[in-house]
């Protein structure tokens, strides 16, 4: 079933635009038959579990963290991850900086944007998106790449599609700017869900884990 979700996920998605398998609570076993199948990204919520499965898996793929990074978890993930999509305070964009620069890594970041003003949601709000980068940017050895968006949860993907035109239009925003230190390269958004419509205004990366996968045991 992975084999062949993942071969007709990649083979519907444009060329430019890269696969990321959100392995939340998947076993080792499961992730290795998606990257086995062509799956380059792997997401990871929670470090310690980047942990257990970069130990097997290693860099037969590259590893993105999607969760809520804690700063206590920084110096970890600073040396499993290839880029982190989740930044949205400066004292995580900071705290991963030091630890990246005494391995002497630049890690790409993606700045998280709380598109719905979701109060229970991380992730900057996007009147204050241009301030943080821009303060992020003074950073030498993290580098603004881009942004990331959740967007709402709802059963109708057609209501993330106002989330994702306003994350477009801060990405072509700052784009425009020629901010030193920062490229507007990546642009994720989208889950299984919803990421057509994500594509449709604009993404680069999907993160999509269900349709990977299937349900996890827990949900019905």
């Amino acid at each position: 079933m992975i084999t062949d979700n993942v071969k007709k996920i990649l083979s519907e998605l444009p060329q430019s635009v890269e696969l990321v398998a959100a392995a939340k609570a998947r076993t080792i076993d499961e992730v290795q038959q998606a990257v086995s199948a062509g799956v380059k990204i792997i997401g990871e919520n929670y470090v310690q579990e980047a942990q257990i499965a970069y130990v097997v898996i290693g860099i037969s793929a590259k590893w993105h963290f999607i969760g809520s990074l804690q700063r206590n978890k920084a110096k970890k993930a600073a040396l499993i991850f290839d880029m982190i999509e989740t930044v949205d305070s400066f004292e995580t964009a900071s705290e991963l900086d030091k630890h990246c620069a005494k391995i002497n890594k630049v890690i790409p970041i993606l700045i998280e944007i709380n598109s719905a003003k979701e109060a229970q949601k991380s992730g900057v709000l996007p009147e204050n998106a241009e301030a943080l980068i821009r303060k992020i940017s003074t950073l030498g050895n993290v580098k603004v790449s881009g942004l990331m968006t959740m967007g709402p949860v709802s059963g109708d993907p057609e209501n993330s599609r106002p989330y994702f035109m306003e994350t477009k239009k801060i990405f072509d925003s700052i784009k425009s700017l020629n901010v030193p230190n920062v490229e507007m390269k990546h642009l994720s958004m989208g889950m299984s869900n919803s990421y057509k419509i994500a594509l449709q205004e604009g993404a680069n990366i999907v993160r999509i884990g269900t349709g990977i996968f299937g349900e996890r045991k827990n949900e019905k």
